[in-house]
């Protein structure tokens, strides 16, 4: 393991920082979109609607006010002994609109006395440029990243960024998740898709247009700081084949082969032999300028971030028609052999080890795991513990094949939890999926203190990094 390696956590600006329209911030995705019981996965794959609906209640309108206690929690993550904080920056918040002709100056002092806290505390700012977070102005002007001027509009705001917080962020993600964009087009893209469209077609122009706005931004950070170290980030998790039919064993290789995608692009600077015939097949004609394989090619990325929950299963064996899993976005097969939380996820830690010996072979770039983690129901006894038994046993088996990986070989940058503090669920807007090792007194409906109480996995996080560091 890396001396350097750094322990800590990983939240997100729409999930958590609430002040959805304070100090000039602009709409973003998640602030039109409602809690699950109102019907967000209605909204949030019909997006059509939500931008015309008023549900009343909206879980990012306030989530866990971190726009305002971020002192307070960030002392708590430092009192674990965080070495490294992933967060992302609000678009919306520094150009309302996305295309404004100057940025917000109150967005930016904002992140200034984010990441000047951070580093109070000797805690290492990794930052998400874009995460599920574009404005929604650009979603209702140009029909979001379909439209390639959004690569102006993007790399406006990075040069923003590198040059406001340069010589205090060091690591910086350039989309979150980019491959989610074929599974939720509208947190992925910003884009609503009308029925009568060639969704496909849609959905890869989009993100070619995000890969060349990635490895744009990516020469211009090392323009502005050759210090600074660009990532990608893919929503991880290998398919395994259902069985050893070598029919199945393909469909794994097929599913793989989707998720590679965009990282071969960003990490190897070329798309992958097999995408010509993916986009074939799914009567894609993807529009490319003169210039743009040579930007690719030029600007490929330092580290590979992901994200980590489960690993996946496909097949075409008929004994396991309908057999699925939700995934959380990614449907899968269920797999006989794994247990599963009551949101949909299977849980493999040896998964996690297989996923990064898979990448590393891959790519052959240090990985960095920037989400793992467990949402529960925590309960909250009458005494005020919260007695998180399961997360701990959970963290401890993923972190424990992590090691493994690294024992295999593999380059691996540092392990970040997800939702290190309760948050609001991105996928569901509930309060009560539950993954932080500090409880936030917040229910489903929006009621509650928004008290900050740790909970039993607080102190195990607590004394893992230091026995971890010593």
């Amino acid at each position: 393991m890396r001396k350097d390696f750094l322990w800590g956590g990983a939240m997100a600006a729409n999930q958590c920082e609430g002040a959805y329209l304070e100090d000039g911030k602009g709409l973003s995705p998640m602030d039109i979109l409602p809690s699950v019981q109102y019907g967000r996965k209605e909204a949030m794959y019909h997006p059509e609607i939500a931008l015309e609906k008023d549900y009343g209640y909206y879980p990012s309108h306030q989530s866990i006010d971190f726009y305002h206690r971020y002192k307070e929690d960030l002392a708590l993550l430092a009192e674990m002994g965080f070495q490294a904080f992933r967060t992302s920056i609000s678009w919306a918040r520094i150009f309302p609109n996305g295309d404004d002709p100057s940025p917000n100056e109150a967005g930016l002092a904002f992140y200034d006395h984010l990441f000047d806290e951070c580093r109070k505390y000797g805690m290492e700012p990794v930052v998400t440029i874009c995460h599920f977070d574009t404005p929604l102005a650009l979603t209702r002007k140009y029909g979001g990243w379909s439209d390639r001027r959004l690569i102006e509009f993007y790399l406006n705001y990075c040069e923003v960024l590198f040059k406001r917080y340069g010589d205090k962020v060091k690591y910086w993600i350039t989309f979150n998740e980019i491959n989610m964009i074929t599974h939720i087009p509208f947190f992925g893209g910003g884009m609503v898709i009308k029925d009568q469209e060639n969704p496909d077609q849609i959905v890869h122009q989009a993100a070619h247009h995000q890969l060349v706005a990635s490895a744009l931004a990516t020469k211009l950070a090392k323009s502005i700081n050759p210090e600074i170290q660009m990532g990608c980030m893919l929503a991880a998790g290998s398919f395994y084949p259902y069985s050893c039919n070598p029919k199945d064993v393909w469909a794994a290789v097929e599913k793989n082969q989707e998720v590679y995608l965009f990282i071969d692009v960003q990490a190897r600077g070329k798309y992958p032999s097999y995408a010509k015939k993916m986009w074939t097949e799914k009567n894609i004609e993807l529009q490319m300028e003169a210039e743009d394989e040579e930007i690719l090619r030029q600007n490929t990325v330092d580290y590979l971030a992901f994200s980590y929950y489960s690993t996946r299963l496909a097949g075409v064996s008929p004994e396991i028609s309908g057999r699925v899993a939700d995934g959380n976005a990614i449907t899968t097969l269920r797999n006989p052999h794994l247990g599963i939380t009551p949101w949909g996820r299977q849980i493999d830690p040896l998964g996690l080890r297989t996923t990064m010996n898979e990448l590393y072979d891959r790519y052959q770039i240090p990985l960095f795991v920037v989400e793992n983690g467990l949402g529960a129901e925590d309960v909250l006894e009458e005494d005020g513990s919260i007695a998180d038994d399961y997360r701990i046993e959970y963290m401890e088996q993923h972190i424990e094949a992590m090691k493994e990986a690294i024992n295999d070989g593999v380059d691996c940058l540092g392990y970040l939890s997800w939702g290190c503090i309760d948050l609001v669920s991105a996928g569901t807007g509930e309060m009560e999926k539950r993954y932080g090792f500090i409880y936030v007194d917040k229910d489903n409906e929006g009621n509650g203190t928004l008290e900050r109480k740790k909970k039993k996995s607080f102190h195990w996080y607590k004394d893992f990094i230091k026995r971890n560091i010593e």
